[in-house]
């Protein structure tokens, strides 16, 4: 008989990580393998597969109408960013399906959420679940077409931190951390 493995859930039991608030993510490579470029003279210098990153950590606002990307570095084996989720999800509580479907498709109603849903905005989940699958499809991409370096399987670790962000001062600390990340990444835990 296959061994079953119980998984323990690294969120906040009973947290609802769809309403409004601020969120500090790290999302880390399987491995910590190095895939975004290197840290020069403190520096972030991104190759062409942390350019893509960068591209789709932009384009979360655009997918997640109610998620605003407050700080975000990209480094050679991870990404933090803070992500603001403001609750409101557009009118009919859909998200932008069109940046990854045919929006003139009608089969693309069940990737909507309902009016009057179950949640107030975008689940934190869902948005870097969909940046997981945007980013991986085009390192695929990269992989056949540019010559980066190819993966064993998958480019990011199964989970990724999450850290809920309760007042100014908190706010303060992380996004100064973030935008020290590459100053200080000889001794990042993460090097």
């Amino acid at each position: 008989m296959p061994k079953q493995f119980n998984r323990r859930s690294i969120r906040l039991k009973g947290y609802d990580y769809s309403k409004e608030g601020l969120y500090f993510v790290t999302i880390c490579c399987q491995d910590r393998a190095y895939r975004f470029g290197k840290v020069v003279n403190g520096q972030m210098a991104l190759n062409a597969a942390g350019l893509m990153v960068d591209k789709w950590i932009q384009e979360i606002q655009n997918k997640f109408p109610d998620i605003q990307i407050e700080e975000y570095v990209i480094m050679p084996n991870h990404i933090h960013i803070i992500i603001e989720n403001n609750g409101i999800a557009m009118n009919n509580g859909a998200v932008r399906v069109d940046l990854c479907v045919d929006p003139n498709d009608d089969n693309n109603d069940d990737i909507k959420r309902p009016a009057g849903g179950e949640h107030t905005g975008s689940p934190l989940h869902r948005v870097v679940q969909w940046f997981k699958t945007m980013t991986t499809n085009s390192y695929i991409q990269g992989v056949k077409t540019s010559g980066w370096e190819p993966f064993n399987k998958k480019i990011w670790h199964r989970n990724y931190y999450e850290h809920i962000i309760r007042d100014d001062r908190v706010y303060h600390n992380i996004a100064q951390y973030i935008q020290n990340n590459p100053l200080k990444w000889e001794a990042d835990k993460f090097y």
